[in-house]
């Protein structure tokens, strides 16, 4: 397939996960059958991001422009895409980058995302039978060219060994902070819910700590996220939360709720579902230079950062761990 033909298919595929038709319906609903993290409204709004900020005419041509891919990849690559199911269509922009590169794109679903990818890949091929070469899944992955795998710290280390004869981007735990000066608006903070809630906060780029100045009044703040109280009537989601107010109530340690999220001050930037870390800081600018180059952060949120509400609608050039993949790729021809 040439470039043009590749951008048109995927076009179509942005109109049909913005669209209601009843298969992608039906793959919606088994997604959340499989996983019941999954709920409807973040499948949906996983699928709007991608649709609008990846899959535009505009957009994707100005992306391969950029990167001045040829018209036809001449020598294609064998890539193992090992996807991550954390939130729903995570690895999505993997497989984009591949496919748009020209390369095959051998894929290993997560478990627990496995309907969405594969109901999409199998529509690919249905709507243009000759991209059917271009994606294959597998339960396992051997015998590729070159591997890109998302996974935990622990897993990463396995990729490292499996795949160290071979061009690889592993990525490891990441999650994503906000820096608060105490002048947000009600409405800013209302966005910043949307960062720390949407996925239930499983998503790399949720925020899962807050910098705040020292004298910080957390009051409009756990107001403002009281817009998704009703998530705690999600049974996995209630199960957490009660777990770690237990445990905080246990061990007689500090903690401020509104009923759906705890707030706990504590340095770590990664927190366990339904909790949000917070910690004083008095110096912005020190913080700012803490969190430069920091491997573990991967989005800032803030008046000086990325915007509120807008941590979770990365753009098309916006890579999972700063490696650039189209770069990668290549450099593999």
């Amino acid at each position: 397939m040439f470039i043009k033909q590749r951008i048109d298919l995927l076009v179509r595929l942005g109109e049909y996960m913005a669209s209601n038709e009843p298969g992608w319906l039906e793959a919606k609903q088994k997604a959340f059958q499989e996983n019941n993290w999954f709920i409807p409204e973040f499948v949906d709004r996983a699928a709007a991001s991608i649709a609008v900020n990846f899959l535009q005419h505009d957009i994707l041509e100005a992306f391969t422009s950029r990167y001045q891919l040829p018209p036809k990849q001449e020598h294609p690559k064998k890539v193992g895409i090992v996807l991550a199911g954390n939130i729903p269509l995570v690895g999505f922009h993997d497989t984009l980058c591949v496919f748009l590169s020209g390369h095959y794109a051998v894929i290993k679903p997560s478990s627990k995302d496995e309907a969405l990818i594969k109901h999409l890949v199998k529509k690919l091929s249905e709507w243009e039978p000759a991209a059917a070469p271009y994606f294959e899944l597998r339960s396992m992955l051997k015998g590729c060219d070159a591997y890109i795998a998302t996974g935990s710290n622990n897993t990463s280390r396995y990729f490292e060994y499996y795949f160290r004869n071979y061009p690889t981007i592993i990525r490891r735990n990441r999650t994503s902070v906000a820096v608060l000066t105490g002048k947000e608006t009600a409405s800013e903070l209302g966005e910043l819910a949307e960062d720390v809630y949407q996925y239930f906060g499983l998503g790399c780029r949720n925020v899962t700590k807050l910098y705040v100045p020292r004298d910080y009044n957390f009051e409009l703040l756990l107001e403002a996220f009281s817009k998704y109280n009703y998530l705690i009537n999600h049974h996995k989601y209630k199960n957490n939360y009660d777990y770690n107010l237990a445990a905080h109530i246990l061990n007689n340690q500090y903690y401020m709720t509104n009923g759906s999220i705890i707030l706990v001050e504590n340095p770590s930037p990664f927190s366990p579902i339904s909790q949000l870390h917070w910690e004083y800081y008095d110096d912005e600018q020190a913080v700012r230079e803490s969190l430069t180059d920091n491997e573990a952060i991967q989005c800032v949120v803030g008046s000086h950062y990325t915007s509120f509400g807008q941590a979770q609608c990365p753009s098309i050039d916006t890579f999972a761990d700063g490696t650039d993949t189209v770069e990668f790729l290549k450099s593999l021809s």
